[in-house]
């Protein structure tokens, strides 16, 4: 099962929120586990990518992801690697057929599109990367291949939500230190010095400073939402030893 976006369809571009549902991967990973770093079946996971490969229209190996570090660095991807998947947490192309993937398990997939330009993007914004500048670095990877930030569209997808991020003191620190304003960002929480942390509010003033034509948030929360959506947190919370990994992708058309 995908989730898409009115605000992405556009005539040659194709996109997808994948969800858990519609792949072959059991237990913890039940059952569309796209994460090149998970420890699942590599069997079930070939699978799981090929599927998403399809539904998107590209070959498997067309299913382009980073090696994510929770950075603010954005490379252009002009086809599948040669080698092993540079370090880096976005990417972009005016490449048609190849489908830019972002995996997430609470952090933000943020989808970029230009119609008229042609060029297409997408970043894994956890707090960090948001916090260091990868939705600004996305947008500027972009614009070096012909794109105009005002007539961007982005998408939120599936992430945590403020009701499931509890955060302590010193997280609340650091971002009110880069801006006072940064506190509205945060709610008290029910345990003593912790706060209930809005990253998808910041991710999306952070785009608003930016510039950016069109944001829109779809307001899907991984955590809350176990029938659909894996969660690093939630997985955290049971103990468990490791957790599946959402796959959102764009792709240019041919």
């Amino acid at each position: 099962m995908m989730i898409t976006a009115p605000a992405l369809a556009s005539p040659g571009i194709r996109h997808a929120f994948f969800t858990r549902q519609g792949g072959v991967s059991d237990g913890i990973y039940t059952s569309l586990n796209g994460g090149l770093g998970s420890d699942d079946d590599k069997a079930a996971l070939t699978e799981n990518r090929r599927r998403m490969a399809e539904a998107l229209g590209v070959g498997p190996d067309n299913l382009v992801n980073v090696h994510q570090v929770h950075s603010p660095d954005v490379v252009v991807a002009d086809g599948p690697w040669p080698a092993e998947r540079p370090k880096a947490d976005g990417l972009v192309t005016n490449r048609p057929g190849v489908a830019l993937a972002i995996s997430t398990a609470d952090c933000g997939p943020v989808l970029f599109a230009d119609p008229k330009a042609r060029v297409v993007g997408g970043c894994h914004s956890g707090w960090k990367g948001a916090f260091t500048g990868v939705l600004e670095s996305t947008l500027a990877r972009m614009e070096e291949l012909g794109a105009r930030r005002e007539r961007v569209t982005a998408v939120l997808g599936p992430m945590i939500s403020a009701a499931a991020y509890e955060v302590g003191p010193e997280f609340v620190t650091r971002f009110t230190a880069q801006s006072p304003d940064n506190a509205r960002f945060f709610a008290p929480s029910a345990k003593p010095e912790h706060a209930m942390f809005d990253l998808p509010a910041y991710i999306a003033s952070r785009m608003a400073a930016a510039g950016v034509g069109r944001f829109i948030d779809l307001k899907l929360c991984t955590y809350a939402d176990e029938e659909l959506f894996f969660s690093y947190r939630r997985t955290t919370h049971r103990g468990e030893p490791d957790y599946g990994r959402l796959i959102s992708a764009i792709v240019l058309e041919g």
